[in-house]
């Protein structure tokens, strides 16, 4: 089963959820040779429940995954934290709405939960936690409190950063700072733009249907994570496309 950690399903948070535009985005997915991914949309996006309430009216939901044109998606979202950096969560869409719910008080950057806060909020509930981007300079994850750092389930290792820190240097970074925590490393595309998709996916070694199974395979080591070597013009060219959507967007928004 090939899987991506880490996609979103809209251009930008500042724009509404598109079935159509989010149905391109698994169209390429699938064309990139994608089997799954979880959609880790952000938190605090514009009107994040539209999403899931969007998903739910159309396609069916199966053990722990909405199943849209034979691609599994995975209900997960991204969280800010106080402390400056990114978690991304998966979970089953009634447990991802809970802890949503829960997020309300603290969308805004002035009240972003800490990272501890974070940790006892989820605890009750059944998730895959990774820490995204560990060396991206606005989110510096790898600066945190390692005792705090040590409870994440993962790392990602992430297709934007790939392509704007290096391959080499940024995989040594995330790779050595995962290993000090004796933590696993995972690919995430971090895709907004269908273009991105297949920059780095990850090979797992049996088919999975829920979260804990993607949990079980992450934590033995059943997977290999796979980087594209078309990486840079994928990432490169969605960017280039996402700016002239987004500016097209906001031109008719504007009117």
């Amino acid at each position: 089963m090939n899987f991506d950690f880490h996609t979103h399903g809209k251009l930008s948070k500042k724009v509404d959820f598109s079935l159509d535009y989010f149905q391109n985005m698994v169209k390429s997915a699938k064309e990139n040779g994608l089997d799954g991914f979880a959609l880790t949309e952000h938190f605090n996006t514009r009107h994040f429940f539209d999403v899931y309430n969007k998903l739910d009216a159309t396609y069916p939901y199966e053990h722990g995954y909405y199943l849209v044109d034979n691609v599994k998606v995975f209900p997960g979202m991204e969280v800010d934290i106080r402390e400056v950096g990114h978690i991304l969560i998966v979970a089953d869409r009634d447990t991802l709405r809970e802890i949503r719910m829960q997020l309300e008080p603290y969308s805004s950057k002035e009240n972003f939960i800490h990272f501890a806060q974070l940790f006892e909020l989820v605890e009750p509930y059944e998730v895959l936690i990774i820490g995204a981007h560990p060396y991206r300079k606005s989110t510096p994850l790898y600066e945190l409190d390692q005792s705090l750092l040590s409870k994440l389930d993962a790392f990602d290792l992430n297709g934007k950063d790939l392509h704007s820190i290096g391959i080499d240097e940024n995989s040594q970074l995330v790779y050595e700072f995962a290993n000090s925590l004796n933590k696993p490393v995972v690919g995430g595309s971090d895709t907004h733009h269908r273009l991105q998709y297949g920059c780095i996916l990850n090979e797992l070694e049996r088919d999975c249907n829920t979260v804990n199974d993607l949990r079980d395979i992450i934590l033995n080591g059943s997977y290999v994570v796979r980087i594209s070597e078309n990486l840079h013009e994928k990432v490169q060219s969605a960017t280039e496309q996402k700016a002239i959507e987004k500016e097209m967007y906001e031109a008719m928004t504007n009117k």
